[in-house]
């Protein structure tokens, strides 16, 4: 089912938090590509226009028109799209939420994960998050956000980019260095604020600086104003089943009294989800 992703822009250039990746396995006798066809016209509905015509979806889709309408007349016939019959668009359609429902509540990290994540929601009144990794994204599976939040927008199901994100960067660091930098290989190293990057090789040093302290804090590097600390969830082989962070604004942080409090809540809660101590 289609996810929001967040698109961020700078001045001198448009900057997709997305670039699509052709999937792997693709070439398979065992790939149904009517069933791709049918998911790209859910991915079409990616956020930026609630509603779309027939033929704004084969554009999206890259399909020609006769493909595109009888994958939306199936969708529509099934209830994951609805037709407004004045307008002639279509828009997603409440039943795509069950597979949201379904999945959160046979997520076993994620049930593990709520009270620890409700807890540092209370205990610091900040926003408390618990992410995957997915390729070069993260996505929000729980998200507990406080009055003081800066990005109101982001919700469960959210998908940024895990380089310049405290979670992803977290998850990536434990992963091996060869699926990591695999994964930083197909990233676009844009500047999302005034923060720089450079480029796959720095990116790893950074890593490897974070699986020696078991945490990073990531300032701005999203979000203008943020602050955020997080450390991996990991297995019993110490690989990375998700992360949690704590969000705070650089206007209520203050490092004398934060960095090691938010540091040690981050870590303790990381360490008892993933059942074994650091």
């Amino acid at each position: 089912m289609p996810v929001s992703r967040l698109n961020r822009s700078k001045p001198q250039h448009s900057a997709r938090v997305a670039v699509k990746q052709s999937p792997r396995g693709k070439e398979s006798t065992l790939f149904v590509s009517s069933v791709e066809k049918a998911l790209s016209v859910l991915e079409a509905f990616d956020g930026s226009q609630a509603a779309l015509t027939l033929s704004q979806i084969a554009a999206k889709t890259q399909m020609d028109l006769s493909s595109a309408q009888r994958a939306v007349h199936t969708l529509t016939t099934l209830r994951y799209l609805r037709k407004d019959e004045a307008t002639r668009q279509f828009e997603l359609a409440p039943r795509l939420l069950d597979f949201s429902f379904r999945y959160l509540a046979s997520n076993e990290l994620a049930r593990r994960a709520i009270p620890y994540v409700q807890q540092l929601a209370r205990e610091t009144e900040e926003t408390t998050n618990l992410t995957i990794l997915d390729d070069t994204e993260i996505v929000y599976i729980i998200r507990i956000a406080s009055r003081h939040m800066l990005a109101p927008n982001v919700i469960v199901g959210t998908r940024i980019p895990a380089f310049c994100a405290a979670p992803g960067l977290a998850m990536l660091a434990y992963l091996p260095d060869a699926e990591a930098e695999d994964i930083l290989a197909r990233t676009d190293f844009v500047s999302y604020t005034s923060h720089p990057y450079h480029d796959k090789s720095s990116a790893m040093d950074r890593l490897r600086q974070i699986r020696e302290t078991g945490y990073v804090r990531a300032e701005g590097e999203f979000y203008k104003g943020d602050v955020s600390t997080a450390a991996p969830v990991l297995d019993i082989n110490n690989r990375p089943l998700g992360a949690v962070n704590i969000s705070i604004s650089t206007s209520r942080w203050d490092a004398a009294r934060d960095q090691k409090r938010i540091t040690d809540l981050v870590i303790t809660a990381a360490a008892a989800i993933s059942g074994h101590p650091r």
